[in-house]
């Protein structure tokens, strides 16, 4: 037994003597391949448990892996946008290209140039334009019927870029401009190679030069803390858009976009005309248009909150939405913006079928209710009322404080450089500094009255008789004090005594004498008029104005043209008075009258509409009456300011504190929780 143990314990006790001395490295050399794979710190082996032993941990943790997962992706999205948002060349993003948004225009050179009539003054170019080079700086109006928007740049080849670059200094290019893009044309008018005027501007490029800020810098308006930005916070809102000329309605609908976009409300717009230039200016606001106009757009707005229509246009729209989804109308408030009656008698019919009607004044809230009750319409609400107001891009320019103001840019700061701005434009313009420069900006069609207001001015500037101790002079009455209205009085009695002693002159009296130390100089009238090439303008009557000016080249010499622009700030503040002279029933509101308000200018308008709601007489400017009738009364008005200008400054400050107290930001805005209230879904 014990011989079969140890030889049992023998082969045992040699392997683990032998595993013993491997182990310990005695037996085997420092040299052998042994020892270095036994003393090795990182041998292939190890390194292969190593590797497996994290997969298996790796795999054994999931929850690990998915959140490495969901924060690449999330770096992804965040880098992907960022690159969207700030960066310069958003069209060639992601492999995308096209021409940019905020192209840089020739026409903002302000170069000073004639509007010259010739042969081809109404040639129909059928979409093209031709760019030719002259030996001068005029310009042939060209009445389109397919163009674009006025801008003096135009596509040119090598061969064109070359030879301009040869002339330069000896010639001009010679630019045509579009009036209009809709409307038939005539073969001729009657009168050619005679001036029209000068055209001036845009002059974009000199605000953001003087003024050191540009719109694009803005970085959102919203009061967070408003009572308006808590009920649109994360809501669902479709504005309509019936077209997008650069007109009240559309510019209005852009705005309140932008405002609730800036209020963390989530914005979709649907525009039924494309109709107008505000499309550039839509996608550099991020909002969302809707390209389609039917399916699509109904189906979103099925799933918003509240759809405001911005037009009675819309009309047709809101029938087919609410023939698509029955139970949309009671979603929908309409904020209606026109006063005629054909505009009533193409929406009457779903008047009815809406939550609530928006509109912009007394005046025009009463004449729609007057043409309900005669059509036995009954609405389903008590409309609302919302003005319009000042947006916080021209109150800031005006010097009137708003949420865009800095330290470095405070309304006193605004105002300084308001008067350099004032003074840089009027410079383009040819102007001098004691000059009277009257304004009237819109669309140029017989509802708005240029022609009339050229017809005031030629009274003037051809000496007809005008009685200048008028009522409306004698009632003038600012609330001032007394030494102020004495040195009123005192200088009317010595501009009376200069026109009975025919100091000007006939062929001048649209100048006046102003005597001081430094000599004699004459402050003259000139006449804005704008928006040329505006997609609202009638081709028929903007015919009918050149016509008329052919006829009277020194009132043609008075005159100046403006491309239509959303940049007006330099234009008002180049102004010294503003006439809004709206036929028919008036204008329904006068956006550009408040705006003019803001920036200190007397305005002249029609004892009508929502003007007469606007402007208070003799305080806030002058009315006159509407038609032919009016023509003589705004002469008269016109020739009083052009003699007291220290009158029409007072009135310019009354029209300020006016919009002040009424017509800023967050008097609209205030109407509009109102609106929102009683019309928006409960969350």
């Amino acid at each position: 037994m014990l011989m079969d143990e140890s030889v049992n314990k023998g082969p045992s006790s040699l392997r683990l003597g032998s595993l013993k001395s491997s182990l310990s490295g005695r037996s085997s050399p420092k040299s052998s391949p042994t020892f270095r794979r036994l003393h090795s710190s990182r041998t292939p082996r190890r390194e292969a448990r190593s590797g497996v032993g994290a997969i298996q941990w790796f795999r054994s943790n999931r929850l690990v892996y998915w959140l490495l997962l969901i924060t690449l992706w999330a770096y992804l999205g965040f880098y992907v946008q960022s690159k969207w948002v700030h960066g310069h060349k958003k069209e060639e993003f992601l492999g995308f290209s096209g021409d940019p948004r905020n192209k840089p225009v020739d026409a903002e050179k302000n170069a000073r140039r004639d509007l010259l009539a010739d042969n081809s003054l109404v040639a129909v170019n059928n979409g093209t334009n031709k760019t030719l080079l002259s030996s001068d700086r005029k310009f042939d109006v060209i009445l389109a019927k397919n163009g674009k928007e006025v801008s003096s740049r135009k596509k040119k080849g090598k061969r064109a870029r070359r030879n301009s670059h040869k002339t330069h200094g000896k010639s001009k290019v010679k630019t045509n401009i579009e009036i209009g893009d809709t409307e038939d044309q005539e073969q001729e008018i009657p009168q050619t190679n005679s001036t029209y005027g000068l055209l001036v501007g845009p002059f974009g490029a000199v605000e953001d030069r003087v003024l050191e800020w540009s719109p694009e810098k803005r970085s959102g308006t919203c009061d967070r803390k408003g009572h308006f930005a808590r009920l649109v916070w994360s809501r669902r809102l479709v504005l309509v858009f019936h077209e997008l000329s650069m007109t009240g309605a559309p510019i209005s609908m852009m705005e309140l976009a932008t405002e609730l976009l800036s209020c963390g409300a989530t914005v979709s717009a649907v525009v039924l005309s494309k109709k107008g230039g505000l499309m550039p200016e839509l996608a550099r606001r991020r909002i969302k248009v809707i390209e389609d106009r039917a399916d699509l757009s109904f189906k979103t707005a099925m799933k918003a909150d509240l759809v405001i229509p911005g037009s009675a246009v819309c009309a047709s729209w809101i029938d087919q939405y609410i023939a698509h989804f029955p139970a949309g109308g009671s979603q929908i408030a309409w904020w209606i913006m026109e006063n005629r009656r054909e505009y009533f008698d193409r929406s009457k019919l779903v008047l009815t079928r809406v939550k609530m009607l928006i509109f912009l004044s007394e005046l025009q809230s009463r004449q729609w209710l007057t043409w309900c009750q005669e059509e036995n319409i009954k609405l389903r609400s008590q409309p609302a009322l919302v003005p319009l107001a000042v947006n916080d891009e021209l109150a800031f320019v005006a010097g009137i404080p708003c949420s865009l103001n800095t330290p470095s840019s405070s309304p006193e700061m605004m105002l300084e450089r308001r008067q350099s701005l004032r003074a840089a434009v009027r410079k383009e313009m040819g102007l001098k500094d004691n000059d009277m420069l009257v304004m009237s900006l819109s669309s140029i069609n017989a509802g708005k009255g240029q022609l009339i207001l050229l017809e005031s001015a030629r009274l003037m500037i051809d000496q007809y008789p005008l009685q200048t101790h008028s009522q409306v002079k004698k009632t003038f009455n600012i609330r001032q004090d007394r030494s102020t209205l004495a040195v009123k009085h005192h200088l009317r009695g010595k501009f009376t005594s200069l026109n009975n002693t025919n100091a000007v002159g006939i062929n001048n009296s649209h100048r006046r004498k102003i005597y001081g130390s430094k000599g004699t100089e004459e402050q003259a009238l000139k006449i804005l008029i704008g928006s040329v090439g505006s997609k609202s303008n009638k081709i028929p009557y903007v015919k009918e104005i050149l016509n008329f000016l052919s006829h009277h080249g020194k009132l043609s010499e008075s005159v100046l043209w403006t491309p239509t622009t959303p940049r007006v700030a330099s234009l008002y503040s180049a102004a010294d008075v503003y006439v809004m002279n709206s036929q028919g029933l008036g204008e329904t509101f006068g956006r550009v009258t408040i705006e003019a308000m803001a920036f200190g200018l007397p305005v002249l308008g029609t004892d009508a509409g929502g003007t007469k709601e606007i402007v208070e007489h003799n305080v806030t400017g002058l009315l006159h009456p509407m038609g032919h009738p009016g023509t003589q009364v705004l002469a008269e008005n016109l020739r009083f300011l052009l003699k007291n200008p220290a009158a029409g400054k007072q009135m310019g400050m009354e029209g300020r504190k006016k919009v002040e107290r009424n017509y800023v930001k967050r008097h609209m805005y205030k109407r509009f929780v109102e609106v929102l209230t009683r019309c928006m879904r409960s969350k």
